[in-house]
């Protein structure tokens, strides 16, 4: 028996509570959670009675929670601030998922509007539809089948993902007006987020609740290994502020001397917490070797609005000058990864940010027990570049290492442009401290032995000078560290 086409149905919605204004973030965060409960929990019962029963007679359909605001004066605002406010008159808006994953960002945000406007911020159900896909995903007792599995498609009685209202536009600077004419409030919509949530959960086996505002990238798994002794170490000090550790498969240990075993696959991007209250903790990402992955990583992770992100990895040192085992100091960076060329040409500028350079410098400093002019001996502050290949030694040299030399360039990788890009493109605070394991064009390359020494010796201080960057970038002001050279002509008045 054929099904009625999709278009010919009838759509059954849930009744909505209507539009309310509010004048306190808080309350105005709860309704928000009424509505997307409201709404998800409508369609978590309908995919359940249409998995037991078949195929229904109408189609189902519920909404995203939405805020909006309306400002009509052209008041002057703290021109030192770089959120928190909109650039002109108007009516804004952003559609809402999860507002219990994003409770503080919500609350904080949505309180510095009505503080900097004196207006209050109107919470409704949206026009979006919320596809089902997203809404059951947090459902431990239902699971989407197998494409093919059922007699009837989902899309016909729900709404499935549409990548083509799943993108970066806002961001890009592509799309600053909403379908309904509303500008946009925040740098993504709740579609583009709820994508990036599952997709984290997919590459990193850790769900998006416990990633930490500050966010370590590194391409090694020495790198993991010392992350968790570090937070064993922490959460045998009652002091540290460290509560917990997480690691793929969400495995959580609150006792330092707990095991931690590794699932049995590990997923393509172990992903480890070291967790304090309010998110003040660590998240460290073993993001492997590559431009793809590094974008991948960093595309997703963004939606949770991190506070800062940093690339501790290895990289081969370009100067003679250079030992194995010296820091670099990224100020500067030559993209020749190409992943994010349609995103942000390369043309555009990706500057060094003073407040993440002068935390990572403090940190060396601290670690290695030097300061001064003293660095100068075992760190190099300079141009980064990062290519997508891997084996570049083995062609023509001439091309490649002209342009390195043009370009000033002191050491070179595979992922460090890629994630201080996608930093300025989403309005992440950046920086990159690299060590040098190998320097192929003065022929020290990286053999066994000697990487099994240097792994041994440098790979501790290093991580722990990201981690000491990390807890002084923690202290700062949220209104420092967001610098307002990441922001543009038009933004968003979310971070």
């Amino acid at each position: 028996m054929k099904t009625r086409p999709a278009r010919q149905m009838p759509i059954r919605s849930p009744d909505m509570d209507p539009s309310r204004s509010f004048s306190d973030a808080k309350a105005a965060v709860a309704y928000l959670q009424e509505l997307y409960d409201h709404s998800t929990g409508y369609l978590r019962r309908k995919f359940s009675e249409v998995i037991d029963s078949g195929a229904p007679h109408v189609r189902y359909r519920a909404f995203y929670p939405e805020i909006r605001i309306a400002t009509t004066s052209y008041d002057p605002i703290d021109s030192r601030l770089s959120f928190g406010h909109v650039a002109e008159p108007g009516i804004y808006a952003t559609t809402v998922t999860r507002p219990d994953l994003f409770e503080n960002y919500l609350i904080q945000q949505i309180d510095l509007l009505i503080v900097n406007h004196n207006v209050p911020v109107h919470i409704g159900p949206s026009i979006t539809p919320i596809p089902v896909h997203f809404a059951v995903l947090n459902d431990a007792d239902l699971s989407i089948p197998k494409d093919g599995s059922l007699p009837f498609g989902l899309r016909d009685y729900f709404d499935v993902p549409d990548l083509a209202t799943t993108n970066d536009d806002i961001v890009n600077g592509y799309g600053m007006k909403n379908e309904d004419g509303t500008s946009p409030l925040a740098p993504f919509t709740a579609q583009r987020v709820d994508y990036s949530l599952a997709r984290l959960s997919h590459y990193t086996a850790t769900a998006p609740e416990h990633f930490q505002n500050h966010v370590l990238f590194t391409n090694y798994q020495f790198y993991v290994e010392e992350f968790v002794a570090y937070g064993r170490k922490m959460l045998a000090d009652p002091d540290s502020g460290y509560t917990s550790i997480v690691g793929p498969g969400n495995q959580v240990i609150t006792d330092a001397d707990a095991p931690m075993n590794e699932p049995a696959k590990l997923p393509q991007m172990p992903t480890y917490h070291i967790k304090r209250e309010g998110g003040g903790g660590i998240t460290l990402v073993n993001i492997g070797v590559g431009p793809s992955n590094a974008k991948t990583a960093t595309d997703h992770i963004a939606v949770l609005r991190p506070h800062v992100w940093l690339m501790v990895g290895h990289c081969a040192g370009l100067r003679n000058s250079q030992s194995l085992g010296d820091f670099v100091l990224a100020h500067a960076y030559l993209r020749e990864d190409h992943v994010l060329d349609d995103d942000l040409p390369i043309w555009v500028p990706v500057p060094a940010l003073a407040e993440v350079q002068q935390a990572l410098e403090k940190a060396v400093a601290e670690v290695s027990n030097v300061e001064g002019y003293e660095l100068k001996r075992i760190m190099r502050t300079g141009t980064v570049a990062t290519i997508d290949n891997r084996n570049w030694e083995l062609r023509d040299q001439s091309g490649p290492v002209q342009r390195l030399s043009q370009s000033r360039a002191v050491a070179l990788d595979m992922e460090s442009a890629t994630i201080a890009a996608n930093g300025f493109r989403f309005r992440v605070p950046y920086g990159t401290l690299l060590c040098v394991s190998d320097k192929p064009l003065h022929g020290e390359l990286k053999l066994p032995g000697m990487a099994s020494a240097f792994y041994k010796t440098q790979v501790s201080r290093h991580l722990l000078i990201g981690i000491r960057a990390m807890e002084t970038l923690r202290e700062m002001p949220l209104e420092r560290l967001h610098s307002r050279k990441l922001r543009s002509f038009e933004e968003t008045a979310f971070l």
